[in-house]
């Protein structure tokens, strides 16, 4: 069973969330402020950690920054709650390594979409591990289990998310890719035009990509429509 730990000091909403992932087949374990909930992440070990940002002493930014820190810790995929619908909060946190945000009020079932599509990608071996999908094209040699990408002798490790962009953009090498179909097909829920989380996420992929490539710029932005791997 798949634990969650929720961080978050509104009572109300905490309990609330706790009840709807039970109901679901999660087991939640809970904190109400920062300090006590990353030293939970560090003593449960959760699968996810639902994090609520606006928190008296120790805020979420805070928290989620000395998860990614920590090496026991750094590879658990974190969700983030926020009344702070605006782009440069978005940006932060996933420069900070937030995997996902949900901007409150939400409904709970964008809540269980959310949660259901952040584990199944960062607990699972990609889909093109264990399907027909190319992982190999010239120089580029995709690695699955691994969430790694090889280029010629050179090889770099990606987060599962840039894994993920990454092969999506790979499948479909010399046709763009639109924003939108990003957002859908990696992040797993009908997108709401939020391109940002596109261009934050693609930024950090084409630094790694790039730094092995041998100056071979592969991933291309097409203004206003979305981005192409050239190979």
């Amino acid at each position: 069973m798949n634990k969650i730990l929720v961080i978050d000091d509104d009572k109300a909403i905490n309990e609330l969330i706790k009840i709807n992932l039970e109901l679901n087949g999660y087991s939640v374990v809970q904190a109400f402020d920062g300090i006590s909930g990353f030293a939970l992440c560090k003593q449960e070990f959760p699968a996810l950690v639902v994090l609520d940002v606006m928190m008296p002493d120790v805020d979420g930014f805070t928290v989620a920054q000395r998860i990614r820190q920590n090496s026991e810790t750094k590879d658990i995929p974190i969700l983030m709650l926020t009344a702070l619908s605006q782009i440069n909060d978005k940006v932060n946190g996933f420069n900070i390594g937030v995997d996902d945000y949900l901007v409150k009020p939400f409904e709970m079932e964008e809540l269980q979409v959310r949660v259901r599509a952040l584990l199944k990608r960062t607990h699972q071996i990609p889909e093109s591990a264990s399907t027909r999908e190319l992982q190999s094209i010239g120089e580029i040699t995709l690695l699955p289990e691994t969430y790694s990408v090889k280029i010629g002798d050179k090889q770099t490790k990606l987060t599962p998310i840039e894994f993920d962009i990454f092969n999506l953009l790979f499948q479909n090498h010399g046709n763009m890719v639109s924003s939108a179909k990003l957002l859908k097909d990696i992040w797993g829920y009908s997108p709401d035009d939020d391109v940002e989380t596109i261009r934050v996420h693609i930024r950090h992929l084409r630094s790694k990509i790039d730094k092995i490539s041998d100056g071979k710029k592969y991933i291309e932005t097409i203004y206003g429509g979305g981005y192409k791997l050239n190979i």
